[in-house]
């Protein structure tokens, strides 16, 4: 998916929500019996009309081995094929020297067809670049994440060849923007990290950020997107638990679609 095509659905449905697939199969509703897939797919027609993006998070699934990759594969090919309009993110992490980083991207990119990856930017740009390889795909660089470990390393002061002490988070976009464009690399920023966008914003004034965070970690809408918003939108927000997990009965899909539109309209507020 192009920027220019992403942009176009954020305007049409005046929407940033990524809806989060954490899907862990022991908390699904009873009634399930731990079908994942079935879930994933009842969410996804549940919440299409409010959202523009889904977040795979592979953990959930490769944990499951065999059948965690089979419902990975499904429910990306179910997206892909059923409302091709969505961004789909393999919230993958990956980053490894440069041959291996290849053989994530393929398996990502050529194998799922999904449009973006998360990926680390500690091994530095052999690592990145051959997610950046992939024609209409995108790297999602870890910048300045939620957690409450980002304190030990992220905002951490580091000196640059002699200049003034920056935040390490700071330098890895600083460095890392010089490696792709701005049509085919993000950037993760924690949503409880708000206060920090705006700074982030004078480094990459045009870049989209994913913010996952808001909802159960804490996150405020408000604020993210006061601060981060950009003229094309530029933000892509992450909910995962508050939306999958509204409920855990069989009114589970429908309770999802609620809280899926509450966001949807908040956010059309600050999408003028």
């Amino acid at each position: 998916m192009t920027r220019t095509e992403l942009i176009a659905q954020i305007k049409e449905k005046r929407s940033l929500l990524c809806v989060g697939l954490d899907s862990d199969a022991e908390k699904l509703p009873a009634h399930l019996k731990g079908d994942v897939f079935a879930f994933n797919r009842a969410i996804i027609d549940a919440t299409h009309e409010s959202s523009v993006a889904y977040k795979i998070n592979t953990a959930f699934y490769e944990a499951r081995t065999v059948q965690g990759w089979e419902d990975l594969e499904n429910t990306v090919d179910y997206i892909r094929t059923k409302y091709p309009d969505h961004f789909v993110i393999a919230d993958a992490k990956r980053g490894d020297i440069g041959n291996t980083s290849t053989m994530y991207a393929k398996a990502f990119f050529d194998k799922m067809d999904c449009h973006a990856v998360t990926v680390a930017p500690y091994m530095g740009e052999d690592s990145v670049k051959p997610f950046l390889d992939f024609p209409g795909k995108w790297a999602i660089v870890l910048a300045l994440t939620s957690n409450a470990g980002s304190k030990d390393f992220q905002v951490s002061g580091v000196k640059v060849q002699g200049s003034d002490r920056v935040k390490l988070f700071e330098e890895v976009i600083t460095t890392a923007v010089q490696w792709g464009n701005v049509d085919n690399m993000m950037f993760v920023i924690g949503a409880t990290k708000a206060s920090l966008l705006a700074d982030i914003r004078k480094i990459i004034p045009d870049h989209f950020l994913l913010i996952p965070g808001v909802g159960a970690q804490g996150g405020n809408l408000g604020e993210v997107c006061k601060y981060g918003m950009n003229a094309d939108g530029g933000l892509l927000i992450n909910a995962s638990r508050t939306i999958i997990f509204a409920s855990n009965g069989e009114d589970y899909a429908e309770k999802a679609k609620e809280e899926a539109k509450r966001m949807q309209r908040e956010m059309a507020g600050y999408l003028k």
